[in-house]
């Protein structure tokens, strides 16, 4: 859980724990429909370039240019998409022809800066590897900021190594200088907090006023005629006495009437409602698991320790709200607890709530209805007095009519006292329950739209921060982009070697243990840390390099490297695994085999209209693996052999038609 502080928490059997937190954003502009025009698929296209997602921009722009959308800036863009987190040995001999044509409608496009930046894209693709880079070096710097870097990154993988040494230092200081752009830092979480789920609160309970209104007549029907025989009989014997008794009568039922239904009210509708939210704090063990309530819990726990009022200590505080936590639990858990739901989309409401309380704290409002519930007991003490007179005059009555009647009438007035007696309590019991149901019906329908409202508000609040800070697909592809390019650079660096040294390099990312990863509906994986493992191929060997990052901060983890000659890769393998994910199994000649996790399963995550295989291929690309896996592939196939094949110097040549 993760609100932009450093704090974090969840709960693990095992002592590694995997993944904290899943996310799928559905906000994607990338997602089409399908009469979408060739120019809305071109510039569709073009952000999953920008986005990290070549194979589907490939896609989408040769579907434009099929489409009749062709010119200088389509064509440019189709280019680089062919070409992005690809060398040359990944391309088909289709897609190198398709190359060679489109170097040759160079010069039918409209001049302009497009159509210079595609002019100089394939000069760079034909400069042979050991040629001079001063004349295209110059053409290429006076391109707009754009195009170029959009061409040194997308070309990383096929750009000879004499130009890149020419730009390299150029290009390490822009990744330093902003990597951290953006505000990142303080950024970065907001990706990987879900979509809140939308406010809910308990509505009132069904009321039990109608039935309690059906049974009122009959009642009061038996109590008045009860009541009024025995009057009738006490009038009779001493009439004075009787006029008295029952004015007294009256007074008493008057008033036992007025202040016995708040009392009545407290006593019992309150009482039920409080017996609804309770959850009892148990030492049982199945309490403490990993269910949804016990989750729901533990948010609360945590979000009252950290919403704390001046002058309390957060275990002091957790003390004196524990009834309140509690029946907030039970509300939420109530209300949330469906199939695929996680706590952490509901987390915007648990905080709001200890925020809330906190608040009210400040105002002398915790315990609002407490304090009200003490001026009923007033009304409960003059309930039970105006009760006890009215015992007390059915009793004199009784006594009136024994006084100056005979056997029978005595009798009768014993039967009628009980008759009253009885039907006296059914009828106040279905009265005071009848006017009790309106009272707490209006009164829960009142705190239910307040709660509401107030949630609403709180929820609009929370999702247009999330709106504010969240970074965009974009912006999380450049962070990543200049991360990868400081760890080539240091890589360079330890090992003293330049890009005209390497025959060629890749870099695989895949997530490191423990994370929370997120993505928009119909893009990659994006992980909270990564692990970067890069391998530079020379004519000496491979040199691998792995490190561990934070993506927040760019920090390092734990890192490792080693060195192997061509013949020492015995084998490369992939082990697919639906429930499990997808590893990478690296066998050398001189140690053990070594397992690379290179992606969790996902296919529990994906939406109903998205197509696992495409979703996997689209993360394989974007973890670099497809480009991993043929050149390791090749290395351990044909050892030195494969180095000689894919000489630089006996590279593809595209040049454009002059």
């Amino acid at each position: 859980m993760n609100d932009g502080s450093s704090a974090t928490y969840n709960s693990a059997d095992d002592s590694i724990v995997g993944i904290q937190a899943e996310v799928v954003h559905n906000a994607n502009v990338s997602i089409l429909h399908p009469d979408a025009s060739p120019q809305e698929k071109y510039k569709v296209g073009v952000r999953f370039l920008e986005e990290g997602v070549p194979s589907r921009a490939r896609d989408m722009i040769s579907d434009a240019i099929a489409h009749g959308h062709d010119n200088a800036e389509v064509r440019f863009h189709w280019v680089l998409a062919m070409l992005s987190a690809r060398a040359y040995h990944d391309l088909s001999t289709e897609e190198l022809q398709r190359l060679h044509h489109a170097s040759g409608l160079v010069r039918t496009y409209a001049e302009g800066p497009w159509q210079d930046a595609l002019h100089i894209t394939f000069e760079l693709l034909a400069m042979p590897a050991d040629s001079g880079t001063g004349r295209v070096l110059e053409r290429l710097r006076a391109l707009s900021p754009r195009q170029r870097d959009a061409i040194l990154h997308h070309l990383d993988l096929v750009l000879t190594g004499g130009l890149k040494d020419s730009l390299w230092a150029e290009h390490r200081d822009r990744a330093e200088t902003a990597r951290f752009s953006n505000n990142r830092v303080q950024r970065v979480w907001a990706y990987f907090e879900p979509d809140p789920i939308g406010p809910r609160a308990l509505p009132p309970r069904p009321s039990t006023a109608a039935a309690a209104q059906a049974a009122l007549p009959l009642r009061a029907f038996v109590f008045v005629v009860a009541t009024a025989f025995l009057w009738i009989l006490a009038l009779v014997a001493q009439p004075a006495a009787a006029v008295i008794e029952v004015v007294v009568a009256l007074g008493a039922g008057v008033t036992a009437a007025h202040f016995g239904r708040r009392w009545w009210y407290q006593a019992h509708q309150l009482k039920a409602k409080n017996r609804l939210f309770h959850i009892p704090q148990t030492n049982d063990p199945a309490s403490t698991g990993d269910g949804f309530t016990n989750r729901v819990r533990h948010a609360f726990d945590h979000y009252f320790s950290t919403c704390v009022p001046h002058g309390f200590a957060p275990n002091l505080w957790l003390g004196h709200t524990v009834h309140i936590r509690n029946s907030l639990a039970a509300e939420i858990a109530l209300l949330y607890r469906e199939s695929r739901i996680s706590v952490d989309r509901v987390n915007w409401l648990i905080r709001y709530l200890a925020e809330d309380a906190r608040d009210r704290h400040h105002k002398g409002l915790l315990f609002g209805r407490r304090h009200q519930n003490q001026t009923p007991g007033v009304a409960e003490a003059v309930s039970v007095v105006a009760l006890i007179t009215l015992g007390i005059t059915a009793l004199a009555l009784l006594g009136t009519v024994a006084s100056g009647g005979d056997a029978t009438q005595i009798l009768l007035a014993i039967l009628a006292v009980v008759g009253a007696v009885w039907s006296g309590h059914a009828a106040a019991s279905s009265w005071l329950e009848a006017r009790s149901e309106e009272h707490r019906l209006a009164e829960e329908t009142r705190e239910y739209q307040e709660k509401m409202t107030a949630r609403q508000v709180a929820y609009q609040s929370w999702k247009s921060f999330l709106y504010t800070m969240r970074p965009s697909e974009l912006e999380m592809e450049i962070w990543l982009t200049y991360d990868k390019t400081l760890f080539v650079d240091e890589a360079l660096r330890h090992y003293q070697l330049t890009w005209r040294d390497l025959i060629t390099h890749t870099i695989l990312v895949t997530p490191a243990r423990p994370y929370k990863r997120g993505r928009t509906k119909g893009g990659p994986w994006r992980y909270s840390r990564n692990s970067f493992r890069l391998f530079l191929v020379t004519l000496n060997g491979v040199r691998e390099i792995s490190a561990e990052f934070d993506f927040t901060d760019a920090k390092r983890g734990n890192g490792q490297r080693s060195n192997y000659r061509f013949d020492a890769l015995s084998s490369v393998q992939v082990t697919e695994r639906t429930h499990a994910g997808d590893d990478l199994e690296l066998v050398l000649t001189n140690g053990p085999a070594r397992n690379i996790r290179v992606k969790d399963a996902d296919i529990h995550q994906l939406t109903p209209d998205e197509n696992a295989q495409e979703i996997a291929e689209i993360n394989l690309n974007a973890a670099g693996f497809i480009h991993t896996f043929r050149l390791l592939e090749g290395i351990a196939a044909d050892g030195k052999g494969w180095i000689e094949r894919n000489n630089p110097n006996n590279l593809p040549s595209f040049r454009a038609a002059d």
